[in-house]
C-alpha cells in the first residue's frame, strides 16, 4: 500500500470548480477520513490514512495497518508529536514518504506555558495522518496519486459530472450569550487593570441545534469567505470547516519561517460605503492599533527565538485584510529558521498565535483556561501539514465550524485589552461569527 512517485493527471470535459469537486470528494463515500487543505489557489484532498499519531495528556498512539502502538510520552506534546511522526515514517517505508495531514489543540500550550494543570485527563491534543490517496486541484489541473483503477474511475465520473445546485443554509441566531461572555470580559478587564497581563482573547461558544452536512457547509461558507487558508475535515471522532484568517506558522524549503499576525476588528461586507467606513475607524482606532502593535510585537520576539540573528523583519506592517465577515489590521513577520532548529522548533515558538492567547502568554492562557467556560479544543489551534524534509505550514483555527457525535457548534472570540467594553467586544464576536453562521446546512 503506496502512494504513486508520479502522480496522474486527470482530462475532465469541462472545468471544474475546485470547491463543488471537493465538496463531491468528500461526500462520496469512496474514502474514510480525510483532510481538505486549501493553500494560495491549489486544494488538496487527502484520504485513507495508512498511518496515524495521536497523543493525548497521557499517551502517543500510532495507528499502522495492522496494529496501534500505544507508548507514554513525556516533556511538551509538540516535540513528542514530532518524534512519534518520525518513528511512523521509519515503521510505514516508503508509504509514508508524502506529507502528514492533521491538527494540534489549543491545549498542547499548556504544556510549555506551566498551565497543564488546566487540562483533564484523557484530552485529546493533537492528530495527524499520513494518506493513501491525495488528489490535487489548481489552476493547471488535477492531479491524483495513490488510487486504485477503479477509485481513478470514479474520481474521474464525480469531477466530470455536472454543478448542481447547493442545498439551502440554516442559519443560527448568534446574538445570545448564555455563557455569560460580557460578565467575563469586564472580569478579564479588571485583572488586567491589576497588572495580571496585557491582553486576553477570551471566547464564547454557540451550539447548533442539529447535526450538519460538513462538506455542503464549507462548500457553501467557502463562497462567501476570502480566506487566507481553507479546510475541511474528518478525523476520528471530530468533523471541522473552517476559513482560516492567518497562518500561526510556516516553513518553506529555504528554512523561512513567516507568520502573519491579525489583530484589529471591524465589519465588512456591509456595502462599499459602510465598509469604507469601518476601515476608517479601525485604522484610526487606539484600541485597535494598540492591540495590533503589542501583537506584532511578541510575534517578532517569538521568531527571533528560533531565527538566525538579523534575520526577523516585520512587512506589511498594520496593512487591512477582508476575511469574510469582517476586515483585520495585519502584518507579516519572517525569519531565517537558526541551523539547529527545526519547524517543529519554529511551530512551538509560535503556537499558540498571540491572537488567539494574548500578552504575555502564559498569564493570559492561564486566564484563558479560568474564564473561557468551555474547553478550546480545535478552537484557536491549528490544522496543519508537515513533509518529511520538515516543510511545515500551521493555520489558525478561527472563522470555523465543529461537529463530533450529534453536537455541533461555533466559537469566537475577541482580544481584551484594558481599554476594552464589554458591548462591542460580544459584538466582535458576532462578526466574526457571520463568516460561518449564516451558512451552516443541515445533514
Amino acid at each position: 500500500m503506496t502512494i504513486a512517485l508520479h502522480p496522474k493527471h486527470l482530462d475532465t470535459s469541462t472545468a471544474v470548480d475546485p470547491v463543488s469537486a471537493i465538496t463531491r470528494l468528500a461526500n462520496s463515500g469512496l474514502f474514510g477520513d480525510y483532510v481538505v487543505y486549501e493553500r494560495l489557489g491549489e486544494w488538496v484532498f487527502a484520504a485513507d490514512p495508512v498511518g496515524q499519531v495521536e497523543i493525548d495528556t497521557d499517551e502517543v498512539r500510532m495507528g499502522l495497518p495492522a496494529r496501534t502502538d500505544r507508548v507514554r510520552w513525556s516533556g511538551r506534546p509538540l516535540q513528542a508529536l514530532a518524534g512519534a511522526l518520525d518513528g511512523l515514517r521509519l515503521q510505514l517505508g516508503p508509504a509514508a514518504a508524502g506529507t502528514a495531514y492533521g491538527w494540534v489543540g489549543f491545549e498542547c500550550c499548556a504544556y510549555s506555558l506551566e498551565a497543564e494543570h488546566h487540562v483533564p485527563r484523557g484530552t485529546t491534543l493533537a492528530h495527524l495522518m499520513i494518506p493513501r490517496v491525495e488528489i490535487r486541484l489548481s489552476p493547471t489541473g488535477i492531479a491524483t496519486a495513490g488510487l486504485t483503477a477503479d477509485e481513478q474511475d470514479a474520481v474521474t465520473g464525480l469531477l466530470a459530472a455536472e454543478l448542481d445546485t447547493p442545498p439551502a443554509a440554516e442559519p443560527v441566531d448568534v446574538t445570545a450569550d448564555p455563557t455569560g461572555y460580557r460578565d467575563r470580559v469586564a472580569a478579564v478587564v479588571n485583572e488586567i487593570a491589576a497588572g495580571r497581563y496585557r491582553k486576553v482573547i477570551l471566547s464564547r461558544r454557540v451550539e447548533v441545534p442539529f447535526r450538519l452536512d460538513m462538506a455542503e457547509t464549507y462548500r457553501l461558507g467557502r463562497t462567501h469567505n476570502t480566506p487566507a487558508r481553507s479546510f475541511l475535515f474528518r478525523l476520528g471522532e471530530i468533523e471541522a470547516a473552517g476559513f482560516s484568517p492567518e497562518l500561526v506558522a510556516a516553513v518553506d524549503d529555504d528554512r523561512i519561517v513567516t507568520t502573519e499576525p491579525l489583530a484589529g476588528t471591524r465589519a465588512f461586507g456591509l456595502g462599499p460605503n459602510a465598509d469604507r467606513a469601518a476601515r476608517a475607524d479601525l485604522e484610526a482606532d487606539p484600541k485597535e492599533i494598540v492591540e495590533h502593535a503589542v501583537s506584532v510585537k511578541t510575534s517578532f520576539a517569538e521568531i527571533a527565538s528560533v531565527a538566525e540573528p538579523g534575520t526577523p523583519s516585520v512587512a506589511d506592517f498594520m496593512s487591512v485584510r477582508e476575511r469574510g465577515s469582517v476586515q483585520h489590521l495585519a502584518s507579516t513577520v519572517r525569519g531565517r529558521l537558526a541551523a539547529r532548529r527545526t519547524s517543529w522548533d519554529a511551530l512551538e515558538a509560535l503556537f499558540p498565535s498571540v491572537t488567539a492567547s494574548g500578552i504575555p502568554k502564559a498569564p493570559s492562557v492561564d486566564a484563558i483556561f479560568r474564564h473561557d467556560h468551555d474547553a478550546r479544543g480545535l478552537y484557536s489551534g491549528a490544522v496543519m501539514t508537515v513533509t518529511a524534509q520538515g516543510v511545515l505550514e500551521a493555520t489558525l483555527v478561527l472563522r470555523a465550524v465543529y461537529q463530533s457525535g450529534d453536537a455541533a457548534w461555533l466559537r469566537a472570540g475577541a482580544g481584551i485589552i484594558a481599554q476594552s467594553t464589554p458591548a462591542r467586544e460580544f459584538e466582535e464576536t458576532c462578526e466574526k461569527l457571520a463568516s460561518v453562521a449564516p451558512y451552516l446546512v443541515r445533514a
